[in-house]
């Protein structure tokens, strides 16, 4: 008997990093070990290799009473996941002559059935990424996972049915069988654009021309809005109609969000379109910012370059509303747990939808408000100024009259709002390219330094500014946040200086909701 290795990875955070699979066979007491920290599924997979080569008439460890010690290297890092059970499986095959096949042949991954099927797994992308960096000859997946592990460029990748066809791919035998199998390389996968159609058309909502406006000022610059009114008025279908406005990814926005889905989900299409999350309000902190004893994204983190929808936003725990602060503010999250710290990028805009009191009627002019002050009160709390000042729009969203309701007329359609997005959101591209600042790409993401640069006031405004700001005794980040909606607007217009106008439209979407909390 002999000792045989191949050419893995596993996932960390959301990239993959190489692992080398060795396999030592020799006579003796049937055993079967794998040592180099693996979790309990991998730890499992002996039982599933056993049962997928006996049932694809090979010679398997408990029949041929071999002593099989499998190692993970390197040894000191933790492995998770049942997609070592192909390169496990193929690497024993080779140590015990029952396959010969050059050992720079390829990076193989892959979950085995009992019946020797080979199942779509998670994080392909990624590991794909790893084998090109890393100069692998090919890279061998699940079927199922071909078309994204193919969206790397430059490297072959090749599409596993079952563990049979892999094995006379390369060259093996097995009793019995005279088949030829010759795996065709999967072709380079490019991405295709296709608007989805569960999209919700603009032109299908009645009335509410405000909020319609404020979620056009917030997909083209990308900004934090929050709607709020009496239940029934149209909050979360007008945030569901938001992300048919946005334009679609960019291939390099698109590899970004597939790669995080690729780790949360086993078999992931490509995402083409900002996605859209909309987790419950009894969703816990975790699950909104990721983590976990190996750390995983989190919804904020799964809405990345998209949408991060949170109905009853009060609703929600305090400590989940709180641990959205560092992702709305600096586009990324931190993750620290004894493995290490985990940096999950969180880039998207926020929508938050509210009643204004538990009840839902203050304020409304059709129904009487039955709330307590005090319940009102503890309803506000939930919401800390560090929060709403961080949400850049709040609009309210009042009844709709039912003459607007039964009226025929039909709003502007979702596709010429995108093409208003579109232009203004490459008009701030622009100017962000001209002067140098190439990581921005919204104004959203403008910090203190860059809006001295890249927002410039006449006179005129800035005493405009500068009057508005002491009136209200503004905070910082509330006149930056001002400055930010203002160039946004202006940039719906396509001009190059702000005007008074702009800095009034920007002014009233101020927080008016609880305002004598701010």
């Amino acid at each position: 008997m002999s000792v045989a290795s191949l050419k893995s990875a596993h996932i960390v955070g959301l990239h993959a990093e190489p692992i080398t699979v060795e396999v030592d066979v020799s006579n003796g007491l049937y055993s079967f070990s794998i040592v180099g920290l693996p979790d309990k599924a991998i730890d499992e997979s002996k039982d599933r290799i056993n049962a997928a080569l006996k049932n694809t008439k090979l010679r398997n460890p408990k029949t041929e009473n071999h002593k099989v010690t499998v190692s993970l290297s390197p040894a000191n890092i933790k492995k998770e996941g049942s997609h070592f059970d192909v390169p496990v499986a193929l690497t024993y095959l080779i140590a015990s002559k029952q396959v010969s096949i050059p050992t720079d042949v390829g990076w193989f991954v892959g979950e085995l059935s009992l019946t020797g099927e080979i199942l779509p797994m998670m994080g392909v992308l990624s590991i794909a990424e790893c084998a090109k960096k890393e100069g692998a000859q090919a890279l061998y997946v699940p079927e199922a996972n071909t078309e994204e592990a193919s969206l790397v460029q430059g490297l072959t990748v090749y599409g596993c049915k079952n563990l049979r066809d892999l094995v006379l791919h390369l060259g093996g035998t097995i009793e019995g069988v005279e088949d030829i199998i010759t795996l065709t390389p999967a072709p380079y996968t490019d991405i295709a654009y296709s608007r989805p159609d569960s999209y919700l058309d603009f032109k299908d909502i009645r009335g509410q021309e405000t909020a319609k406006r404020a979620l056009l000022i917030a997909a083209a610059g990308g900004h934090n809005i929050a709607l709020y009114g009496p239940p029934g008025t149209g909050k979360t279908m007008l945030a569901r109609a938001f992300t048919g406005i946005l334009p679609p990814l960019s291939r390099t926005e698109a590899l970004d969000v597939t790669r995080i889905h690729s780790v949360a989900h086993a078999k992931t299409s490509i995402i083409t379109h900002p996605p859209f999350r909309s987790p419950h309000h009894t969703s816990s902190y975790v699950s909104l910012v990721g983590g976990g004893a190996s750390p995983r994204p989190g919804e904020v983190t799964l809405a990345h370059h998209g949408v991060l929808f949170l109905d009853e936003f009060p609703e929600f725990d305090k400590r989940v509303i709180e641990s959205l602060r560092e992702p709305l503010e600096e586009g990324f999250i931190s993750v620290s747990r004894a493995k290490g710290t985990f940096l999950f990028p969180a880039s998207c805009t926020l929508i938050a939808s509210m009643n204004p009191c538990p009840c839902g009627y203050m304020g409304s002019k059709l129904k009487r408000c039955v709330c307590k002050p005090s319940d009102i009160d503890r309803y506000a709390r939930k919401l800390s100024g560090p929060i709403m000042d961080r949400i850049d729009i709040w609009v309210p969203v009042q009844h709709v009259d039912y003459d607007t309701l039964s009226h025929a007329r039909i709003g502007e359609e979702s596709e010429s709002i995108v093409l208003q997005v579109h232009k203004a959101r490459t008009f701030a591209k622009a100017r962000f390219e001209k002067g140098g600042a190439m990581n921005i790409s919204k104004n959203k993401d403008m910090k203190a330094k860059d809006i001295d640069t890249f927002v410039v006031l006449t006179p005129p405004v800035l005493t405009l500014m500068k009057k508005l700001a002491t009136s209200y005794a503004l905070s910082p980040r509330a006149y930056h946040r001002v400055l930010r909606l203002a160039r946004t607007i202006a940039d719906l217009k396509q001009i190059e200086h702000i005007v008074e106008a702009d800095i009034l439209e920007a002014f009233q979407y101020r927080p008016k909701l609880y305002e004598n909390r701010l």
